[in-house]
């Protein structure tokens, strides 16, 4: 590491001196709810998808609050719906609010993009056009639900498969001065950038080089289909070699980071993600020293 690389890693330690590094976490899926209650593995912490439990009661909840008990949760949300024309939805932010009050997550995060119109959900993550109009946009509406919920909000980039043409900058341009001008915080999915890198074919290095070190506040790894003609995100397969040469850039930028494997399909042993998770801690170790251990 140079002496620059460190100083900067320093500087933005300090910036990002309110928010905690968790160390190295998994996304938590019911299928290993009983195995990780029933022993202690080696994950320092945990990410919900805020949608499975921001209900009054049952059974995922009840087993949310006993893993809470033990581990620092996040909340990761997928129909905020950030980038859309239409009304935040205010029955939508008092069930996260609600939650959040009931687990106290270290931080709330969800999606740079627009999930539906009209009053219909798509269930996917849209990308938006990257304009001025859409940057004050968004911005705004970042705002409100910063106030709303009385907490910084983390944003997170998502994986494409097109682009608009009236778009006046790229994508990593309007999310490091989105999270200027909204005062909130990033969290960079690393496997995202690699895909959204080759379907449209940037430099992913020059993607991290433009993020402000200290609005990073999380790290996405996952797995995704290379179907030749373009990649699909599909957390359903392992990390593969190019990303984690991309998490191990974004760590000598950016420092320690808290850092979680995401899966959600074709779901593996409980113990087959604590592998992967170790391949993480790996990699950060000569570069974190005592940080990554």
């Amino acid at each position: 590491m140079t002496s620059d690389q460190g100083s900067d890693q320093e500087d933005s330690q300090r910036n990002r001196a309110k928010l905690p590094f968790l160390g190295f976490g998994l996304g938590l899926r019911a299928e290993h709810y009983d195995e990780i209650l029933a022993g202690a593995p080696a994950i320092d912490w945990f990410e919900i998808l805020s949608e499975n439990y921001m209900v009054p009661g049952g059974k995922p909840l009840h087993y949310l609050e006993r893993i809470r008990a033990r581990w620092p949760v996040v909340m990761h949300g997928v129909s905020l719906s950030i980038g859309a024309s239409e009304p935040l939805d205010r029955h939508y932010l008092a069930a996260l609010r609600a939650l959040a009050r009931r687990i106290e997550p270290e931080w709330i995060s969800d999606h740079l993009c627009w999930t539906g119109a009209h009053g219909r959900n798509l269930h996917d993550l849209l990308p938006l056009p990257y304009t001025e109009e859409a940057l004050a946009h968004v911005a705004a509406r970042i705002g409100e639900v910063q106030d709303f919920l009385g907490r910084r909000l983390m944003i997170e980039n998502v994986s494409s498969y097109a682009t608009f043409r009236h778009s006046t900058m790229p994508e990593w341009e309007f999310l490091a001065e989105l999270a200027r001008r909204a005062d909130c915080m990033i969290l960079l999915d690393v496997n995202n950038i690699h895909v959204s890198a080759y379907n449209h074919g940037f430099d992913p290095l020059a993607y991290l080089a433009a993020m402000p070190p200290e609005r990073i506040g999380q790290i996405h790894l996952a797995g995704h289909r290379n179907l030749g003609s373009h990649i699909v995100d599909t957390h359903d397969q392992p990390v593969i070699g190019a990303v984690w040469s991309l998490y191990e850039a974004a760590l000598r930028r950016f420092g320690a980071i808290s850092t979680m494997i995401e899966r959600d399909d074709n779901m593996p042993p409980l113990g087959e993600l604590l592998l992967e998770l170790g391949q993480a801690r790996a990699l950060a170790r000569p570069i974190l020293g005592a940080a990554a251990a």
